[in-house]
């Protein structure tokens, strides 16, 4: 069970934004599309942040609502912590807990080609029990 099997079965679409976004432009994104956070990208060049919901909430308990007309650059989390889509769902989901984030980009050949998130990793890892739980019925069964 590895990363590729997630993008395979959810999709290798990322939402990006750049450095210069306002807070604004970011919460109605998060908003319109549904998802928790945004990979942050240099035009065309490699990551350089992601922001989440929890970066916003925290940006306007210190800034005010002034924080919304501020650029994302402002509060995005710079050392984004990252997998490929050979990572292991297990290992995905360690970095994860030790790292108490929700969202994981996945970077093949210095490129982004995914985004993983704690649901999409817990949804995994519930189907694999099922699976097995299935496949041990039978076995005893049979």
């Amino acid at each position: 069970m590895n990363v590729a099997s997630i993008l395979a079965a959810k999709g290798s679409d990322v939402v990006t934004v750049a450095p210069d976004q306002s807070l604004a432009a970011i919460v109605s994104m998060l908003a319109d599309k549904k998802i928790g956070a945004i990979v942050v990208v240099e035009s065309g060049g490699p990551v350089c942040g992601i922001i989440s919901e929890r970066d916003v909430v925290r940006q306007i308990a210190t800034s005010g609502a002034g924080a919304l007309d501020q650029p994302v650059s402002v509060c995005m989390t710079r050392k984004v912590i990252s997998c490929t889509a050979a990572s292991s769902v297990d290992e995905v989901m360690g970095l994860m807990t030790r790292g108490k984030f929700r969202h994981i980009p996945v970077i093949e050949g210095g490129r982004l080609a995914g985004i993983v998130s704690i649901g999409d990793v817990v949804k995994r890892k519930i189907e694999h029990a099922e699976r097995e739980a299935e496949e041990l019925k039978q076995y005893i069964a049979g």
